[in-house]
């Protein structure tokens, strides 16, 4: 697995706004159907982005931490997407450590676009994975900190299985406490495919869309989270990693995002 570790550039994202009396309340917790992953609406607004610690240069003309603001209203999965949901739709357990409510695992990011577009056949839905820029907007759920919860990083074992308590391998779901937003595994347990291909600015791949449906380019793949066999640095809201397709081991996974009226 590749990492990056990036100084990104002061930019600011802004989605059309879309207001719709119908949209559904942000924090509502909904499921289209029985084999569907349980999602959570996202309330719009604004957070910083980035690592704390490359913006701390006290000097007037020192570059900003960039603000991801997001003003189209989407949901994000609760939980990573388990085996069991997995094995609903596909019919096989591609995973290593087996468990109905861990993880799914060992899933490249073409077999993610496979059971994206079988779930939705089935469904009716529209699923897809989230954008980088949604990953860490839902993931610091209105916090600068370099975890959901703030920078005590002796607390990260409450809401993250990481190297230093997951004994190597991943864990059922949701059995840690979740962000502001209700998201649970945000930091740990798998890494997180995302849509986009990585930029050194990932905020700048949102403004052209290839970035975000091209499997030909051969590009390397956002990853976001970290995982159970990480140090706590990789499991912050804010560090990148990205993979070249068609990789996939057993601590890569994904959650699904939807957009909204």
């Amino acid at each position: 697995m590749r990492f990056f570790h990036v100084l990104l550039a002061t930019l600011a994202v802004t989605v059309p706004l879309v207001a719709r009396a119908d949209s559904p309340a942000a924090g509502k917790v909904f499921k289209d159907c029985a084999f569907c992953p349980e999602l959570v609406v996202i309330p719009t607004g604004s957070v910083i982005a980035g690592n704390p610690k490359d913006y701390d240069d006290p000097e007037p003309d020192a570059p900003k931490r960039p603000t991801v603001t997001i003003a189209k209203p989407y949901a994000i999965g609760k939980y990573e997407v388990t085996q069991a949901e997995w094995e609903a739709v596909m019919g096989s357990n591609p995973s290593e450590n087996k468990g109905p409510s861990n993880p799914v695992e060992h899933v490249d990011w073409r077999m993610v676009q496979d059971y994206i577009a079988k779930l939705n056949a089935k469904s009716g839905q529209t699923y897809r994975l989230p954008t980088e820029a949604e990953w860490e907007y839902a993931a610091r759920a209105g916090s600068a900190a370099t975890y959901s919860y703030g920078e005590d990083e002796k607390k990260l074992g409450e809401y993250a299985w990481f190297a230093a308590n997951s004994g190597n391998v991943t864990h059922p779901v949701g059995k840690l406490k979740p962000n502001a937003f209700g998201l649970y595994d945000m930091h740990g347990n798998v890494w997180e495919w995302t849509a986009d291909c990585y930029m050194e600015k990932f905020i700048a791949g949102l403004k052209d869309q290839k970035f975000s449906k091209d499997w030909e380019t051969g590009c390397y793949r956002v990853t976001r989270g970290g995982s159970a066999l990480n140090l706590p640095m990789a499991v912050t809201s804010w560090y990148r990693a990205s993979l070249k397709q068609p990789l996939h081991n057993a601590n890569l996974g994904f959650r699904l995002a939807k957009t909204l009226p």
